[in-house]
């Protein structure tokens, strides 16, 4: 779908130019911070007109919201391991690998620059919190229907993600797959 609501065709030119742009979003986040580019240097960027990128997305906030969120979903698959230990376990080595990666902070610090960005981008940065967690409800629910105990998950929030994206934020160290999965096992733990 578009910014305002309409189908867009998925494939060939479609296709390249949605990627393009979604890169030169990536690049110019990373390299500038958000809220330091326009809809133009993103077009320049991507080797198209920025009328194209507001037919599709109808502003900026929508854009970036969409990179943001493609991102979290395209690089944050759900894992499915049988039992939720597994599960806590592999999502957050996951999520470690995505966060600490070379657009990482980038995307924390969007999300984070949203809330400070009027209306919009509230709106956007809603969107990408309500991703996040239907994400965590599509796993929590999954460890339910087996007849596991789940814990909430906000307290996956609190005792997973934030420990991280803190790390990533203040650089405090890196995110290694046995710190994510010291942070799975202590959520378990509790249960």
């Amino acid at each position: 779908m578009t910014g305002d609501g309409t189908a867009r065709r998925t494939g060939g030119r479609s296709a390249r130019v949605t990627a393009a742009v979604h890169r030169a979003v990536a690049e110019l986040i990373a390299e500038r911070g958000h809220g330091a580019f326009t809809v133009g240097d993103v077009a320049e960027r991507a080797g198209v007109a920025d009328t194209s990128v507001y037919r599709r997305w109808g502003n900026l906030e929508a854009l970036v919201t969409e990179v943001a969120i493609t991102r979290l979903t395209a690089n944050s698959p759900m894992p499915d391991t049988g039992s939720l230990a597994g599960d806590l376990r592999a999502y957050a080595e996951g999520v470690a690998r995505d966060v600490g990666g070379p657009e990482g902070l980038a995307v924390l610090r969007l999300v984070v620059a949203l809330s400070t960005a009027g209306p919009e981008g509230l709106a956007a940065r809603e969107r990408f919190v309500a991703e996040r967690g239907r994400q965590l409800r599509e796993m929590l629910d999954r460890a339910a229907a087996r007849g596991e105990a789940v814990p909430d998950a906000l307290d996956l929030v609190d005792h997973i993600l934030a420990p991280m994206y803190v790390r990533v934020l203040l650089g405090l160290g890196e995110l290694t797959p046995g710190y994510a999965a010291a942070l799975a096992d202590r959520v378990v733990r509790q249960l």
